[in-house]
């Protein structure tokens, strides 16, 4: 991945970012909706920590494994806060 370091950066503050936006009301949906994207993105990070052991970071294989139906769990409890 290119420049990971600021790519985690990036990610941090818009994890704050979107964590702020879900304490205010009017930004609620569209919080949640980022989130939700966000956790959709990051799936690739998963499958590309899964290609290889330097990627993998020494994380053993199986919590790498087990991250991918969790983002989909996350992804679904997050949209249960959607309102119409």
């Amino acid at each position: 991945m290119p420049n990971p370091e600021l790519l985690v950066k990036l990610s941090g503050w818009a994890e704050i970012g979107i964590a702020i936006a879900l304490c205010i009301p009017y930004f609620r949906n569209l919080a949640i909706w980022l989130l939700i994207a966000m956790l959709a993105i990051f799936l690739w990070v998963h499958f590309y920590m899964l290609s290889s052991k330097k990627a993998g970071a020494g994380v053993p294989q199986w919590i790498l494994i087990l991250r991918i139906p969790l983002q989909f769990v996350l992804m679904y409890w997050a949209f249960t806060y959607v309102t119409a």
